[in-house]
């Protein structure tokens, strides 16, 4: 059997790439090389994409050829030796801006290739934490209470919000993911600060009530209609709540339970839940979705990540390990999947 080719493509422009790096580490190291050749694609923080050798502890583009797209043409070429590099596929193992928003699932169709995961508009709608509850609303999937502030408007009055949302409040980006920007909110001053670190990573930001309940996480993979649903993993985080230090800190104490002990009337109904989410936004290939369940069991769709992560605390792999489907497995299946997919590039050909 011929070696599928795969542009394994991490790192990235936005705050989250270190977990990138740290994500497509495990997965270059799962990837058999019997059925895949792999290319490493770096893309640095300015942006640049550089073809790299080798995966070493640390990543360095010294030497490395830059990778130039070649639209319509199924192609990239290396610069300055005008190498011709063709992909069967691209795997991105990106998180947040220009990554998992839509960018390079875009640049994938002009270039024609097939790419791992969500198209463009279900990449950009997910990413959208706005956009995603607006949607998931006008099919009565609730999601937690929020209010909209954008970086020009007026600063709101936390005594009304509070009144409104009860305390505490959480302030986030409507575009960041890995808990970017969030802030857990007790005040008027504290929503201050809160607004005008979010609003360095969105112009738009979420204030939401801050349910108190459980954090629960369902994997979803395969192509709609034809996806399958995870059992339901629970997060227990030991801070004050799941951060970006208590998700990738090696002294993070949060802990990952599989499966989440709830009753089979509850369970059931998260991943049904979970499965329609991901049909109703146009979901491919995978994504995680994450849940609320408030301590009146009232079920919220918190957000849906297309691009999870693949660190080793990350809950996409492990339930998909529980499930009996190893990291191996579960890269060549993801792959599979983007190759079965319709290609958009050929819809009018």
């Amino acid at each position: 059997m011929q070696r599928k080719t795969v542009l394994l493509l991490f790192g990235g422009e936005s705050s989250e790439h270190d977990v990138s790096i740290s994500s497509a580490r495990n997965v270059y190291a799962a990837m058999d090389d019997t059925k895949f050749n792999v290319l490493l694609g770096y893309i640095d923080r300015q942006g640049k994409w550089w073809l790299l050798e080798n995966f070493g502890s640390d990543v360095t583009v010294h030497g490395a050829p830059q990778l130039t797209p070649v639209l319509g043409m199924g192609s990239f070429v290396t610069l300055p030796e005008n190498h011709i590099i063709k992909p069967d596929v691209i795997l991105p193992i990106l998180h947040g801006k220009n990554g998992e928003d839509g960018s390079v699932q875009g640049l994938a169709q002009l270039l024609h290739i097939p790419i791992v995961g969500c198209d463009m508009t279900a990449s950009a709608i997910c990413m959208d934490k706005l956009a995603t509850k607006e949607i998931l609303a006008s099919y009565n999937i609730k999601t937690v209470p929020y209010e909209v502030h954008r970086q020009a408007d007026e600063l709101p009055q936390f005594t009304q919000l509070s009144m409104k949302f009860g305390v505490p409040l959480f302030v986030k980006p409507a575009r960041s993911g890995s808990s970017v920007g969030i802030s857990k909110v007790y005040s008027e001053e504290e929503l201050a600060a809160a607004l005008e670190l979010a609003h360095r990573h969105d112009k738009t930001a979420l204030i939401e009530r801050g349910v108190s309940g459980r954090e629960l996480e369902v994997s979803v993979l395969g192509n709609s209609p034809h996806q399958e649903v995870s059992r339901v993993g629970e997060i227990r985080s030991k801070d004050d709540f799941y951060s970006y230090s208590a998700k990738y800190s090696a002294e993070s104490l949060s802990e990952i339970i599989i499966p989440a002990a709830l009753d089979e009337t509850t369970s059931e109904r998260i991943r049904a839940l979970a499965g329609r989410a991901y049909a109703l936004l146009g979901c491919s290939g995978l994504s995680r979705v994450d849940f609320f369940l408030g301590d009146d069991q009232t079920i919220y769709v918190n957000e849906v990540n297309t691009l999870p992560g693949f660190t080793n605390s990350s809950m996409y792999a492990k339930l998909w390990r529980h499930e009996g489907i190893s990291y191996a497995k579960l890269i060549e299946k993801l792959i599979d999947f983007a190759l079965e997919a319709p290609k958009p590039f050929e819809a009018d050909l």
